[in-house]
Parts: C-alpha cells; sequence; structure tokens
C-alpha cells in the first residue's frame, strides 16, 4: 500500500505504507479506523509542522554521523544505507509549508 498526499499548491508526495504512517502519527493524524483516508486542514498545518521538524531533530541529535566527512565514509563502505527520518519527511514538510502558505488543504486517500 502506498500513500499519495496531494495539495492544490504542490506536487503528489507519495511514500510507502510504514513511512506514510509514522509521519501521520508524529503530526497526530493517524486513525486506526481509517488508516488511508484523510486531511490537514491549513489550521492543522502550523501544529502538525511543529510536531515533524521536532520529531525530525529529536531523531537526528541521536544520530551522531551528520558530518560531510561521516557522509562520505558511509557512501565508501559496503554497509547498506538507510534513510533517516529527516530525509524521508523532508517532502511532506515542504508540503506543508507550501499549503499553510497558500491556505490549501492535504488529502490523502480520496
Amino acid at each position: 500500500m502506498l500513500y499519495k498526499f496531494k495539495s492544490k499548491v504542490t506536487s503528489d508526495v507519495i511514500m510507502l505504507e510504514p513511512n506514510g504512517q509514522e509521519i501521520l502519527q508524529i503530526i497526530g493524524k493517524f486513525s486506526p479506523e481509517n488508516p488511508h483516508k484523510g486531511i490537514i486542514e491549513p489550521q492543522d498545518m502550523r501544529l502538525a509542522i511543529q510536531r515533524l521538524e521536532a520529531a525530525t531533530a529529536k531523531v537526528d541529535s541521536h544520530n551522531p554521523k551528520n558530518t560531510i566527512q561521516d557522509m562520505q565514509e558511509d557512501s565508501l563502505s559496503n554497509a547498506p544505507q538507510s534513510v533517516q527520518l529527516h530525509q524521508r519527511a523532508a517532502p511532506f514538510l515542504e508540503m506543508l509549508k507550501r499549503s499553510l502558505a497558500q491556505n490549501q488543504a492535504i488529502v490523502w486517500g480520496v
């Protein structure tokens, strides 16, 4: 299952189900009764942005590999690379900010 987030002012943001659910849980919009359909109204976006930024900052503060040298060393190793929360959340966060600026809702599953 995929989550396809839509806004009238941005391109769609598509996420795999676990990633989409994680983002929705962070911002307080995940509904177990109807997990694949929803809306974020502009008046709810400031809080969603704050929650998402706080969550990404918290996760990133626990990851000491944030320097360019660390990233270059990681890219040279054969170890599998994981995508960090801030990387997964960045397109959605941008969608939230642009939608808020234009007073447009974000919907999924409709």
